[in-house]
């Protein structure tokens, strides 16, 4: 199948005008195939040659203006179209189109709880053409309206608000027609049919609705008012910043199975994965952040939807402003105060560590670095989203919030229902401020890379009397930052108090005295407003190590821990010291994103990969000791959430099987909580790579949870048995069995390769390379990610696996996604093995 480039979509949209869609479907003809009936009209600005694309399972007819064309003159997923003359034109086709298990095009989708079917569709990037025929590109805007007939007990939904307009003849089948959409881009156009549990209320004169499998119906129902509740908080406050109203003629939200990333921001017609619809107990930083997703998907209907992206390196127009706006709104509209704190942990560091590879991209690139939509597909990453929106923080601490906002106006009044630039979106600010934004825009957005911050702390002679601060940058950006000065308490020296909060743009000439003793802390980039890696001088980091858990706010304590982090990453700071300014300060931690963000980088990166395999055991012991300590904190019920991360973190870290099987048998943890279903899959698998339980333990606990996340957990736990047939079996499903949805396909990777299996999974590593590539051709892109990200032999940190890696990466034709994740995993792998030998 050809990739549509940037050139070609030019040529294209110099020719052509799009204006409407006519999309019928039937999805009552069978498991594996749907027929797909499309009529487009359009027009040529000129006389011309230009194609189609679709990716049919099979092309039954095809007629432009009442001729018919040639089925057979599909190639790929191209069908041309020769000799338009100007003027309109209508294209009529009919196709049979194959369901997706790996949630790209129109996903199916069977739950093993109750039997019932849901389908729902992904169109992004190229796989509208898995629906129906397109001209498929985002700047060939056009008014889409589905008919969709499916089986009488289903609802069907779809962008503009949908109506069963009655049923066919013989079999009762319901037929729906849904209204047509303002223009949209084609990748934005979205249907979900099922026999969905919904809820349904109106705000702001417009239909709401949050919908998800009838198996899921009281998990949703628990938590619908909450849902529904923020839904309507954001809304209102984006009403309030922007000046367009909102665009569209309802707001849906689906939770669907089986989907591949965290939401899609279909107009009128949100998808999310269904894993947000709670079957067992969460952390409050969980709900925060499922709050955080529907604020960035509401943000899209404007940033991305309203206004789309001309070409796909601008993708930062759409997932930047997202991000910023969803962390920002929810700070200001909801009971969530403390977002960007979270963000500061998890999602500014998946920002550096994307950075910091060989793979890293300037947040807007350059046009001819996104030739292609294959290439496109690659930027939707930690620079994109975390980088992109901490640019965003930081250019509002620059410009003012004031003129960042009449700049954001001017930009959707300017090209609503259209397409635009990030030329065009500088301009739109450059009109509101004397500030050089374009110069701004070029620095910021056009490099790559991470500046790092680094203070000079000079004393006086008495070094009572004053001190001096100058800030060295490492790299090229300007940062407008705060930098707080801390004392400690002279009551209890384990608090620390701030003195002073300096005001400093950087680089500078200037000097900054201040008067007093020298501070037993420094913070640069307090307030955590710039994108930049922050060094602490000597006194400070000895005052760090020590009392962490005193500095007051819990945002600069995330400022702190990930320059702790980074420290670690960049063979500065030894892992063993971290863990034990964990072990000494996490069980003090008020906030439970830094706790949640401190165990996961401790477990996932120190005991799993940067200390040597004689000291895991260690490692985890630490691990073990933090979650011991935190359990004790919390016996009077006073933090549930806190609690839970405690269970967490001593199920995965438990080397003997001891304890948790009897939390297992007991169906509780002593002194609480008792288990549900996520606690008792958790508690299975680390049994299971404990060789702590068999296949019969794992029947028994599908049967007592015959539900999709059930399957997916024995899924998980039978790939994590420690012995040679299951390890088999596992391969084997992974790498010859192209039946495995998506889902169960990571969780199979999931369980496959433990850092205590090491010599049982040796075989596999070099084995990996060349099926992943084969596989990987197969399958496509969606499979292609999950074996990069999943299946990937991380815990195989030696140079055997580096060089294979390297040598597997010469192989011509690799599906550049998977060469994209390989890159970034053996950067990963070669970071691991510096830190061991630092």
């Amino acid at each position: 199948m050809s990739a549509l480039t940037r050139n070609e979509a030019q040529l294209r949209a110099q020719l052509l005008d799009v204006h409407h869609y006519a999309v019928t479907l039937d999805l009552t003809g069978g498991d594996d195939t749907f027929d797909s009936t499309t009529v487009i009209r359009f027009s040529a600005r000129t006389a011309g040659d230009t194609f189609l694309e679709l990716k049919p399972d099979e092309l039954r007819s095809a007629a432009l203006d009442g001729h018919p064309l040639d089925p057979a003159a599909l190639d790929g997923n191209r069908l041309p179209l020769t000799g338009l003359t100007e003027g309109p034109h209508e294209l009529r086709l009919d196709t049979a189109m194959r369901y997706s298990r790996t949630g790209e095009g129109l996903h199916r989708f069977t739950d093993p709880a109750d039997g019932q079917t849901y389908v729902y569709s992904q169109m992004f990037m190229d796989d509208v053409q898995r629906v129906f025929p397109a001209f498929d590109q985002p700047d060939l805007k056009a008014v889409f309206e589905f008919t969709v007939t499916a089986p009488a007990h289903w609802t069907v939904l779809a962008n503009g608000v949908t109506t069963r307009t009655g049923e066919r003849e013989g079999d009762g089948a319901g037929i729906w027609r849904s209204a047509p959409t303002p223009v949209i881009s084609t990748y934005l156009a979205a249907v979900a049919a099922g026999p969905w549990h919904s809820v349904t209320t109106e705000h702001a004169g417009l239909p709401f609705g949050i919908h998800c499998r009838q198996s899921l119906a009281p998990h949703m129902d628990a938590d619908a008012d909450e849902i529904l509740s923020l839904t309507k908080d954001c809304f209102d406050r984006y009403q309030q910043k922007f000046t367009e109203p909102y665009p569209f003629d309802s707001y849906d939200q689906a939770f669907v199975p089986e989907f591949n990333a965290g939401a899609m921001e279909n107009p009128g017609l949100v998808t999310f994965r269904d894993e947000f619809i709670y079957r067992s107990a969460v952390t409050d930083t969980e709900r925060q952040t499922r709050a955080m997703v529907i604020a960035h998907e509401m943000a899209h209907m404007w940033f991305g939807d309203l206004v789309t992206l001309a070409w796909f390196d601008d993708i930062w127009l759409n997932e930047s402003f997202a991000e910023y706006m969803g962390y920002q709104t929810l700070t200001e509209a909801t009971r969530f105060t403390g977002t960007w704190t979270e963000f500061g942990v998890t999602r500014k560091a998946w920002g550096y560590d994307a950075d910091q590879r060989p793979s890293t991209h300037p947040v807007a690139p350059a046009p001819e670095d996104v030739p292609d939509t294959a290439s496109a597909l690659l930027n939707f990453d930690g620079i994109s989203y975390a980088k992109g929106a901490s640019a965003l923080r930081q250019l509002v601490a620059w410009l003012g919030e004031k003129d960042f906002l009449a700049g954001i106006n001017t930009h959707f009044a300017r090209h609503k229902f259209a397409n635009a630039s990030l030329a065009d979106f500088v301009d739109s600010l450059a009109a509101h401020t004397d500030r050089d934004v374009h110069a701004w825009a070029e620095i910021w957005l056009r490099t790559t890379g991470i500046d790092t911050l680094t203070p000079r702390i000079e004393e006086s002679t008495d070094g009572a009397s004053g001190w001096t601060l100058t800030v060295d940058r490492h790299g090229s950006r300007p940062h407008h930052i705060a930098v707080g000065v801390y004392d400690h308490d002279p009551v209890n020296g384990h608090i620390l108090e701030l003195r002073e909060l300096l005001d400093l743009d950087v680089p500078s000439e200037e000097v900054v005295s201040v008067s007093g003793p020298r501070p037993a802390l420094l913070v640069l980039n307090d307030a955590d407003l710039t994108y930049a890696k922050v060094r602490l001088d000597e006194t400070s980091v000895e005052t760090v190590l020590r009392t962490i858990s005193g500095i007051p706010d819990p945002l600069t304590r995330a400022v702190v821990w990930n320059s702790l982090r980074d420290m670690v990453r960049d063979g500065e700071l030894d892992p063993g010291d971290y863990l034990a300014t964990a072990a000494a300060h996490l069980p003090e931690e008020r906030d439970l994103a830094i706790a949640q963000g401190v165990l996961t980088f401790a477990r996932t990166q120190i005991a799993t990969r940067y200390v040597a395999p004689e000291q895991r055991t260690a490692a985890l012991a630490a691990i073990h000791s933090i979650g011991r300590d935190l359990l004790r904190r919390t016996e009077d019920g006073s933090d549930p959430g806190l609690r839970l991360t405690a269970v967490r973190a001593l199920i995965d870290s438990a080397t003997q099987p001891d304890t948790v099987a009897t939390w297992l048998a007991d169906d509780s943890v002593p002194g609480g909580p008792e288990l549900d279903p996520e606690l008792r899959w958790r508690i299975l698998a680390r049994l299971a790579v404990l060789g702590a339980v068999g296949e019969a333990e794992i029947d028994a606990a599908l049967a007592a949870d015959p539900s999709a996340t059930g399957e997916e957990g024995a899924a998980r736990c039978r790939a994590a048995l420690p012995t040679a047939r299951a390890k088999a079996a596992a391969w084997d499903r992974l790498f010859h069995d192209d039946s495995l949805s998506n889902y169960l396909f990571s969780a199979t990777a999931q369980g496959f390769w433990q850092p205590e299996q090491a010599d049982l999974v040796q075989e596999y590593v070099e084995r990996f390379y060349p099926e992943a590539v084969a596989l990987a051709a197969r399958r496509g892109p969606a499979i292609a990610d999950a074996i990069g990200r999943w299946a990937f032999p991380a815990y195989a940190v030696d140079e055997a696996n580096l060089q294979a890696g390297h040598a597997c990466l010469a192989t011509p034709d690799i599906l550049p996604l998977l060469r994209r994740k390989l890159i970034d995993q053996l950067d990963d792998l070669a970071r691991a093995l510096r830190v061991r030998t630092a």
